[in-house]
C-alpha cells in the first residue's frame, strides 16, 4: 500500500496514518492557507484539524502568559542569578555556563527542560543539574532520552538494539521502507517483523 496524494485524504485520521516530512507539512499548510510556523507536531495537527472542519484553522493553544521581565540576552549572568519563566538558551546563557563547566558545554534538550520547569532555582542550580546530567553519561548503562517527535532516532536505537550486527545503512533502508507505510497512530515504532519488508 502507497501514501496516497494529500490532495486524496478526507479525514484527519487517514491523514494521520502516514508518515510525513516536516517540509511536506509545511508545504501543504502554505497551499491550504494555514499558518507554516511551528514544530513537526503542531503542523500535524494543525492539518488534521483543518481536513475535519472544512479547512478552518485550528485555535492556536492559548499559552501560559510569561510574568519575568528579566532580558536574558542582556543582564549579567552569576551563579545566583534567579531562573525565571521567560529562560532563554541563547548566546549569553551559553557564554556563562561555559565559564563555570568546560568548553564542551552545549545545551541539550533534557537540561533545557529542566530549566523551564525550575524557575526560582538559580544559575547555581543549572550548572551542577548539567554537572550531573554530564556525569550520568559515564554509565556504561546511559542512553539518552530521545524526544516522542523524534521518531527515526528511536527507530534506528530500537532496531540496532535488536540486530546489533546490521549495519546503520541497512538500518535507514528499513526505515525508509517503514515509513512508506501506514500506521495506526501516526507513530511509527521498530518491530521485529520489520525484518521481512
Amino acid at each position: 500500500m502507497q501514501r496516497p496524494d494529500f490532495k486524496d485524504i478526507n479525514s484527519g485520521a487517514e491523514f494521520n496514518r502516514w508518515y510525513w516530512l516536516k517540509q511536506e507539512m509545511v508545504e501543504i499548510c502554505r497551499h491550504a492557507n494555514l499558518p507554516t510556523t511551528g514544530r513537526k507536531f503542531v503542523l500535524r495537527d494543525r492539518i488534521m484539524y483543518a481536513l475535519d472542519n472544512n479547512g478552518k484553522v485550528a485555535p492556536e493553544p492559548v499559552s501560559k502568559k510569561k510574568t519575568s521581565k528579566f532580558n536574558w540576552a542582556k543582564s549579567e549572568l552569576t551563579l545566583n542569578t534567579i531562573i525565571t519563566d521567560n529562560i532563554s538558551f541563547g548566546q549569553n546563557l551559553r557564554r556563562f555556563m561555559k565559564s563555570q563547566v568546560d568548553r564542551k558545554f552545549s545545551f541539550n534538550t533534557e537540561f533545557m527542560d529542566w530549566a523551564k520547569n525550575n524557575a526560582g532555582k538559580t544559575l547555581k542550580d543549572a550548572v551542577d543539574q548539567w554537572l550531573f546530567l554530564e556525569d550520568r553519561k559515564k554509565s556504561p548503562d546511559y542512553k539518552s532520552t530521545i524526544a516522542d517527535n523524534n521518531m527515526y532516532n528511536q527507530y534506528m536505537r530500537d532496531f540496532m538494539n535488536d540486530n546489533p550486527n546490521f549495519p546503520i545503512k541497512e538500518v535507514r533502508k528499513y526505515w525508509l521502507k517503514k515509513r512508506q507505510l501506514p500506521t495506526n497512530d501516526g507513530f511509527i515504532r521498530y518491530d521485529k517483523s520489520d525484518l521481512k519488508l
